[in-house]
Protein backbone atom coordinates (compact mmCIF):
# COMPACT_ATOMS: atom_id res chain seq x y z
CA UNK A 1 0.00 0.00 0.00
CA UNK A 2 1.39 3.33 -0.90
CA UNK A 3 2.31 5.34 2.30
CA UNK A 4 3.12 9.17 2.49
CA UNK A 5 7.14 9.54 2.76
CA UNK A 6 7.43 11.36 6.11
CA UNK A 7 10.27 12.88 7.38
CA UNK A 8 10.79 9.88 9.59
CA UNK A 9 10.78 7.21 6.60
CA UNK A 10 13.79 10.17 5.41
CA UNK A 11 15.92 9.76 8.89
CA UNK A 12 15.61 5.57 8.51
CA UNK A 13 17.01 5.66 4.84
CA UNK A 14 19.97 7.21 6.17
CA UNK A 15 20.75 3.00 6.62
CA UNK A 16 19.22 1.79 3.43
CA UNK A 17 21.43 1.99 -0.22
CA UNK A 18 18.16 1.48 -1.89
CA UNK A 19 16.57 3.73 -4.92
CA UNK A 20 13.39 4.74 -3.52
CA UNK A 21 10.06 7.06 -4.70
CA UNK A 22 8.07 9.33 -2.65
CA UNK A 23 6.09 6.10 -1.16
CA UNK A 24 9.17 4.43 0.20
CA UNK A 25 8.71 1.31 -1.78
CA UNK A 26 11.29 0.12 -4.19
CA UNK A 27 11.52 2.31 -7.88
CA UNK A 28 8.97 1.67 -9.89
CA UNK A 29 8.60 4.21 -12.58
CA UNK A 30 11.44 6.19 -14.53
CA UNK A 31 11.97 9.35 -12.63
CA UNK A 32 13.44 12.90 -14.18
CA UNK A 33 16.63 11.96 -14.42
CA UNK A 34 18.00 13.57 -17.82
CA UNK A 35 18.22 17.16 -18.59
CA UNK A 36 15.72 16.21 -22.10
CA UNK A 37 13.38 15.26 -19.70
CA UNK A 38 10.89 18.25 -19.22
CA UNK A 39 7.33 16.47 -18.25
CA UNK A 40 7.31 13.69 -15.47
CA UNK A 41 6.48 10.57 -17.38
CA UNK A 42 3.04 9.40 -17.11
CA UNK A 43 3.36 6.51 -14.97
CA UNK A 44 5.23 8.57 -12.01
CA UNK A 45 3.28 7.88 -8.97
CA UNK A 46 3.66 11.50 -7.71
CA UNK A 47 1.83 12.67 -10.26
CA UNK A 48 -1.58 11.11 -9.28
CA UNK A 49 -0.83 11.96 -5.83
CA UNK A 50 -0.42 15.48 -5.71
CA UNK A 51 -3.40 15.44 -8.14
CA UNK A 52 -5.06 13.28 -5.60
CA UNK A 53 -4.16 15.66 -3.11
CA UNK A 54 -5.56 18.89 -5.04
CA UNK A 55 -2.64 20.40 -6.53
CA UNK A 56 -3.35 21.98 -9.90
CA UNK A 57 -1.11 21.19 -12.72
CA UNK A 58 0.25 23.77 -15.22
CA UNK A 59 -0.75 24.69 -18.44
CA UNK A 60 2.00 23.69 -21.31
CA UNK A 61 1.72 27.68 -21.98
CA UNK A 62 2.21 28.19 -18.38
CA UNK A 63 5.42 26.24 -17.37
CA UNK A 64 7.58 27.55 -18.66
CA UNK A 65 7.09 30.93 -17.02
CA UNK A 66 6.84 29.25 -13.68
CA UNK A 67 10.28 27.67 -13.99
CA UNK A 68 11.61 31.05 -15.21
CA UNK A 69 10.20 32.67 -12.05
CA UNK A 70 11.93 29.65 -9.91
CA UNK A 71 14.83 29.97 -11.71
CA UNK A 72 15.12 33.78 -11.24
CA UNK A 73 15.08 33.06 -7.48
CA UNK A 74 17.44 30.29 -7.10
CA UNK A 75 20.28 32.34 -9.23
CA UNK A 76 19.64 35.10 -6.97
CA UNK A 77 19.77 32.82 -3.52
CA UNK A 78 22.72 31.14 -4.54
CA UNK A 79 25.14 33.56 -6.06
CA UNK A 80 28.35 32.57 -4.35
CA UNK A 81 27.39 29.46 -2.62
CA UNK A 82 29.44 26.79 -5.08
CA UNK A 83 26.03 25.64 -6.14
CA UNK A 84 25.89 25.24 -10.35
CA UNK A 85 22.50 26.04 -11.76
CA UNK A 86 21.56 24.46 -15.41
CA UNK A 87 18.36 25.00 -17.55
CA UNK A 88 17.03 22.68 -20.41
CA UNK A 89 13.91 23.87 -21.39
CA UNK A 90 11.72 23.71 -18.30
CA UNK A 91 14.17 21.29 -16.36
CA UNK A 92 16.06 23.52 -13.66
CA UNK A 93 19.26 21.46 -12.42
CA UNK A 94 21.20 22.21 -9.47
CA UNK A 95 24.64 20.49 -8.58
CA UNK A 96 25.81 20.61 -5.14
CA UNK A 97 29.44 19.87 -4.49
CA UNK A 98 30.28 17.22 -2.16
CA UNK A 99 33.23 19.10 -1.28
CA UNK A 100 30.90 22.26 0.01
CA UNK A 101 28.08 20.30 1.12
CA UNK A 102 29.68 16.93 3.29
CA UNK A 103 32.29 16.53 5.47
CA UNK A 104 34.60 13.57 3.73
CA UNK A 105 32.87 10.26 3.96
CA UNK A 106 30.18 12.19 5.82
CA UNK A 107 26.27 11.97 4.65
CA UNK A 108 25.47 15.30 6.93
CA UNK A 109 24.72 18.36 5.38
CA UNK A 110 27.14 20.71 6.90
CA UNK A 111 26.03 23.12 9.23
CA UNK A 112 28.27 25.87 7.35
CA UNK A 113 26.18 24.62 3.95
CA UNK A 114 22.37 24.08 5.94
CA UNK A 115 21.32 27.48 5.34
CA UNK A 116 22.01 27.41 1.47
CA UNK A 117 19.94 23.82 1.30
CA UNK A 118 17.02 25.30 3.11
CA UNK A 119 17.20 28.09 1.34
CA UNK A 120 16.59 26.14 -2.03
CA UNK A 121 13.96 23.91 -0.05
CA UNK A 122 11.94 27.29 0.80
CA UNK A 123 12.00 27.96 -2.73
CA UNK A 124 10.56 24.50 -3.79
CA UNK A 125 7.86 24.81 -1.00
CA UNK A 126 6.88 28.25 -2.63
CA UNK A 127 6.87 26.55 -5.82
CA UNK A 128 5.34 23.66 -5.36
CA UNK A 129 3.87 22.17 -8.71
CA UNK A 130 7.00 20.70 -9.53
CA UNK A 131 8.45 17.32 -9.04
CA UNK A 132 12.26 16.80 -7.43
CA UNK A 133 14.30 14.22 -7.65
CA UNK A 134 17.37 14.09 -5.35
CA UNK A 135 20.28 12.23 -6.82
CA UNK A 136 23.95 10.90 -4.77
CA UNK A 137 27.21 10.64 -6.76
CA UNK A 138 30.24 9.46 -5.57
CA UNK A 139 33.90 9.72 -7.47
CA UNK A 140 35.03 5.61 -9.07
CA UNK A 141 37.46 5.34 -6.05
CA UNK A 142 36.30 2.28 -3.48
CA UNK A 143 34.36 -0.37 -3.10
CA UNK A 144 31.03 0.17 -5.69
CA UNK A 145 28.62 -0.84 -2.88
CA UNK A 146 30.05 1.28 -0.28
CA UNK A 147 30.11 4.27 -2.81
CA UNK A 148 26.65 3.29 -3.60
CA UNK A 149 25.59 3.69 0.40
CA UNK A 150 27.18 6.73 0.94
CA UNK A 151 25.67 8.39 -2.25
CA UNK A 152 22.20 7.19 -1.02
CA UNK A 153 22.89 8.99 2.22
CA UNK A 154 23.92 11.74 1.07
CA UNK A 155 21.14 12.15 -1.24
CA UNK A 156 18.47 11.65 1.61
CA UNK A 157 20.82 14.33 3.95
CA UNK A 158 20.04 17.00 1.45
CA UNK A 159 16.26 15.96 1.01
CA UNK A 160 15.56 15.87 4.38
CA UNK A 161 16.50 19.80 4.77
CA UNK A 162 14.98 20.62 1.90
CA UNK A 163 11.96 18.75 3.01
CA UNK A 164 12.56 20.04 6.43
CA UNK A 165 11.45 23.59 4.75
CA UNK A 166 7.48 22.25 4.06
CA UNK A 167 7.66 21.27 0.69
CA UNK A 168 5.57 18.27 0.13
CA UNK A 169 7.42 15.09 0.31
CA UNK A 170 4.81 13.17 -2.19
CA UNK A 171 6.81 15.45 -4.49
CA UNK A 172 10.50 13.91 -4.18
CA UNK A 173 12.27 10.80 -5.70
CA UNK A 174 15.51 9.88 -4.03
CA UNK A 175 18.11 7.84 -5.36
CA UNK A 176 21.83 6.99 -4.77
CA UNK A 177 23.87 6.17 -8.03
CA UNK A 178 27.17 5.73 -6.49
CA UNK A 179 29.49 6.39 -9.31
CA UNK A 180 27.48 6.38 -12.37
CA UNK A 181 27.14 9.14 -14.59
CA UNK A 182 30.26 10.83 -14.17
CA UNK A 183 30.09 14.46 -15.16
CA UNK A 184 34.12 14.30 -15.88
CA UNK A 185 36.87 12.48 -15.75
CA UNK A 186 38.15 10.01 -12.37
CA UNK A 187 41.36 10.32 -13.60
CA UNK A 188 42.37 13.02 -11.72
CA UNK A 189 41.65 14.87 -8.23
CA UNK A 190 39.99 17.83 -9.45
CA UNK A 191 37.71 15.39 -11.95
CA UNK A 192 36.83 12.70 -8.96
CA UNK A 193 36.01 16.53 -6.92
CA UNK A 194 33.42 17.36 -9.39
CA UNK A 195 31.93 13.71 -9.59
CA UNK A 196 31.30 13.57 -5.83
CA UNK A 197 28.03 15.87 -6.10
CA UNK A 198 24.42 15.85 -5.14
CA UNK A 199 21.59 17.18 -7.88
CA UNK A 200 18.06 18.49 -7.55
CA UNK A 201 16.85 17.95 -10.92
CA UNK A 202 12.94 20.54 -11.35
CA UNK A 203 10.68 19.25 -13.25
CA UNK A 204 6.96 21.16 -13.53
CA UNK A 205 4.11 19.29 -13.15
CA UNK A 206 2.01 20.07 -15.95
CA UNK A 207 -1.42 19.36 -17.54
CA UNK A 208 0.57 16.60 -20.53
CA UNK A 209 1.10 14.64 -16.93
CA UNK A 210 -2.06 13.11 -15.87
Amino acid sequence: MLTRFILAGFAALLLSGCALNPFGTSQASTPAASAAVTTPPVNDPRVAALNAAGVTALTAAAATSYMDQQEAELRAQLQNTGVTITRAADHIALYLPASVTFDADKAAVKPSFTGTVAAIGTILKKYDKTIVDVYGYTDSQGPAEANKDLSQRRAVGVATVLANQGADQRRFFIQGRGAADPITSNATEAGRAQNRRVEIQIVPLTGATG
